[in-house]
């Protein structure tokens, strides 16, 4: 309906290819929720037999919420049932804030949103990105006596016998946090508490692929890869249209790929990772003379030795790139991340080696975009980890391919 509009349950069953009973639940959910509004057709209108509904997405029914909990600043977004986005927002903090003043923090943020209007309703959860992997562990329903909630952020699998799909966070054990406070155990408890509705927690990275996937640089793309070029080096796979997680949380670690093996000890505790090379601040000891990020940027069009900085940073990621596609095989790679702002700087030389790289047959496919979402991109994955992954949407069967 977000795609095609009103349509009747004979339009829905041909375009999804879903059994005339699945249909028939999942149309009553969505209706019984608000999301969907029923309408018969006018007296006038009406034919013999039984009248043909026509099924309408309800916009006002209520709003998803994604929150991005970044090293530095909070980020939010807001999208309508048609998956409309209303709103977004951001705020920075000191790196030491406690989890209980960074949820505080959120709120705020969240109850400024549309004009303070917004409300939970028939997609009501939070969707959620933390620094670091997230692991697939218990967690605790907040609403109930402690009775562990299953898991679906971590797992991507749908959630049974409880109302709360939380999970909790936890930064590689022995990686310096890197001025982060680790998440909090109980971080999906607090926003629990504080929203009232479930909570899916999931990499902030990761999530910022989902979101290019599906609303920024590859969207509608079923096979994506991102990497993200900032304080710290990672990205994510989509792939067939869903997010890939890997075991334990770990897939899109692509900044601890070897890019120079006699390299810089990187704080995960291996040498030459990509991550030493291609980060923030890689690129400034490098050039000290920049200062910092701006003033590098601003010296790329005029100062040779920050070209030839650039140039070596893009090389090294084109080279790990087409590692990844030659065994992914992505439609599309998407850059990001606030080096990705050195634009043809940086992307000519990655594009270079992922030709010289690529295997021969892939190379007239390379398609390698900017990212558009910027610094929100974390928050708007978060909710669509939510459309993706809230039980409502996820315990159906999903046809292969719908036209």
């Amino acid at each position: 309906m977000r795609t095609h509009g009103p349509l009747n349950r004979a339009e829905l069953g041909r375009l999804t290819g879903l059994s005339r009973t699945t249909l028939y639940d999942i149309v009553s959910a969505l209706v019984d929720s608000g999301a969907v509004v029923a309408t018969a057709p006018a007296p006038a209108e009406r034919r013999r037999g039984r009248p043909v509904e026509t099924l309408t997405l309800h916009r006002d029914a209520g709003q998803a919420i994604g929150i991005d909990f970044a090293r530095r600043a909070v980020h939010v977004a807001a999208v309508n049932v048609a998956h409309e986005v209303i709103g977004s927002a951001s705020a920075p903090h000191g790196a030491g804030l406690s989890w209980e003043k960074r949820v505080d923090l959120a709120a705020r943020l969240v109850g400024g949103l549309a004009g303070g209007t917004l409300r939970l309703g028939a997609l009501s959860a939070i969707g959620v990105g933390v620094v670091g992997p997230v692991h697939d562990a218990p967690a605790t329903d907040a609403a109930s006596t402690g009775t562990p909630a299953t898991s679906t952020a971590a797992s991507g699998t749908p959630a049974t016998g409880a109302a709360t799909t939380a999970t909790r966070a936890a930064e590689r054990p022995g990686s310096p946090a890197g001025g982060v406070p680790r998440p909090h155990e109980d971080l999906p408890v607090l926003l629990r508490k504080r929203f009232g509705v479930p909570v899916l927690l999931d990499n902030n990275t990761r999530l910022a692929a989902l979101a290019e996937a599906t609303w920024g640089a590859a969207a509608g793309v079923q096979d994506v890869l991102y990497l993200r070029l900032s304080h710290g080096v990672g990205g994510g796979l989509v792939v067939g249209g869903a997010l890939h997680r890997g075991a334990r949380g770990l897939s899109g670690e692509f900044g601890h790929i070897t890019a120079e093996p006699d390299g810089r000890r990187c704080s995960c505790g291996k040498d030459g990772c990509l991550e030493t090379v291609a980060s923030i601040g890689a690129v400034l000891d490098a050039h000290p003379g920049a200062g910092d990020l701006d003033g590098f940027l601003a010296a790329l069009p005029t100062d040779p030795a920050a070209r030839r900085v650039m140039d070596d940073v893009g090389t090294r990621v084109g080279t790990v790139l087409a590692a990844v596609c030659n065994a992914v095989g992505p439609h599309v790679t998407v850059l990001g991340g606030e080096l990705a702002e050195a634009g043809p700087a940086l992307f000519e030389p990655v594009e270079r080696a992922l030709s010289a790289h690529l295997m021969p047959v892939s190379r007239p496919d390379i398609d390698l975009r900017p990212a558009t979402l910027g610094e929100v991109g974390g928050a708007l994955g978060a909710i669509a980890l939510v459309l993706h992954d809230s039980p409502l949407l996820t315990r159906y069967h999903t046809p292969n391919s719908v036209e």
